[in-house]
């Protein structure tokens, strides 16, 4: 564990160039009959996919602090 918060910066590195590398991927494959209109845009199918986890990570985090957060004192009670 730390040997991967130690290279936080390299991850994030790594992260991003398969992001860049899924939408100029985008730019090369053979376009087929679209079928939803995000197929006729370029990238869109890997935005949508980043979008989404993270509406994704707000929602729940936010739904997580309204449902399991206690209030300081509640185990002493």
């Amino acid at each position: 564990m730390g040997y991967l918060r130690e290279r936080v910066a390299v991850l994030k590195g790594i992260f991003f160039v398969f992001l860049v590398f899924a939408v100029a991927f985008d730019f090369v494959i053979e376009r087929h009959d679209p079928h939803f209109w995000g197929d006729q845009i370029i990238g869109f199918w890997s935005l949508f996919g980043l979008l989404g986890c993270l509406a994704l990570i707000v929602i729940f985090k936010g739904l997580s602090h309204v449902l399991l957060e206690r209030e300081e004192d509640y185990y002493d009670r």
